[in-house]
């Protein structure tokens, strides 16, 4: 399975908020465990999801303010709330809002909805570039790599 846990990326307002969704395909290996005769998306793959969103907006709103592309690696959360279940094939939309943005780190509100409800939500932090990259190249590749998903996600991407 490629832990790529967001479908698409509908808006994004630099430095402010991100919204997309994600549907889980009642055919992931991971539901005949969680719960065998009742399915449900485990909560920390939720909460992956929301990461990942974030971690896309912050990427991009990075580099158009500073001109480097951070690498975003969610290190806390707080304030974890789960509201109900989230069975396979449901349209999950996940939203993220920017509540600190600083040079090394960023603090974030996220949310995940299901038919208007929330189905949960978390205060997010972030710190970027933990580890070194000291292959050469290295942070150009990851950069390239980051771009590219964000064409995938995101129709209104501007381009690079």
């Amino acid at each position: 399975m490629r832990w790529r846990l967001v479908d698409r990326i509908d808006e994004m307002e630099r430095d402010r908020f991100v919204a997309g969704s994600v549907c889980f395909a009642p055919e992931l290996e991971l539901f005949a465990d969680h719960f065998p005769g009742f399915p449900v998306v485990p909560g920390v793959i939720l909460m992956e999801s929301l990461a990942q969103l974030a971690g896309k907006l912050i990427g991009y709103s990075v580099r158009l303010n500073r001109g480097d592309w951070p690498f975003p690696i969610l290190s806390m959360m707080q304030a974890v709330k789960f509201r109900r279940f989230v069975r396979p094939g449901e349209e999950v939309r996940l939203e993220a809002r920017v509540l600190s943005l600083r040079d090394e780190s960023a603090v974030m509100d996220v949310r995940a909805w299901v038919g208007g409800r929330t189905v949960a939500q978390a205060e997010q932090t972030f710190v970027f570039n933990a580890v070194v990259l000291t292959e050469p190249g290295e942070a150009e590749r990851l950069e390239a790599l980051e771009r590219s998903e964000l064409r995938r996600l995101w129709a209104g991407y501007p381009g690079d």
